[in-house]
């Protein structure tokens, strides 16, 4: 039992730290996009599987992609974002609850939407939801640093993607991240 209980507080810390010096690189300019070609459907079951290790007891992942197809995105920092999103979920789910995760291809772009149906947020603290060390009030005591979807934000952006956000308190949150086609890829392939 105090095994288990040290190997959360070091995970906790680890990614705290984590947090704080993601802000610190894109804070200095030291985030570098590489962007490559890769499967989505692919990466989207890998990063899945990954995160499962983080699932509360009874909890599921649900994930759909219907098309397969290559996109053209920073793998990392796509993986950060996805990251965040589904930890975000479960961590304010209950036990047992299920997380929807669908990624779409689509012919300006592709995106990724997570569902949850956890705590929810308030719609007075949905406006600051993308600054960093905010927490919403239903949150406090719920573990976090207040960064997660300020660095969630701060990759879209590098990406040239966009945020779609939509949240009812006490019924769940539905978070979209559409990434747009790099055109310059498409008529530069040498890049």
């Amino acid at each position: 039992r105090h095994i288990g209980k040290i190997k959360n507080s070091v995970k906790h810390l680890n990614d705290i730290l984590e947090d704080f010096l993601n802000l610190g690189k894109l804070d200095e300019g030291k985030v570098s996009v590489h962007m490559t070609p890769f499967e989505l459907r692919d990466f989207m079951v890998e990063t899945c599987d990954e995160v499962r290790g983080l699932l509360k007891p009874g909890q599921q992942i649900k994930h759909r992609h219907e098309q397969t197809g290559t996109v053209y995105a920073d793998k990392k920092l796509l993986r950060n974002i996805l990251f965040n999103l589904v930890s975000n979920a479960i961590k304010f789910s209950d036990e047992g609850a299920t997380i929807e995760i669908t990624s779409q291809l689509g012919e300006n772009g592709f995106s990724i939407q997570v569902i949850d149906h956890g705590i929810g947020i308030a719609e007075q603290d949905q406006e600051h939801l993308f600054s960093s060390f905010f927490r919403a009030a239903n949150a406090t005591n719920i573990q976090g640093t207040g960064l997660g979807l300020h660095l969630v934000k701060r990759y879209a952006d590098l990406l040239g993607g966009i945020i779609n956000f939509q949240s009812r308190l006490d019924e769940g949150t539905s978070v979209t991240i559409f990434i747009p086609v790099n055109n310059e890829h498409e008529n530069n392939p040498g890049h």
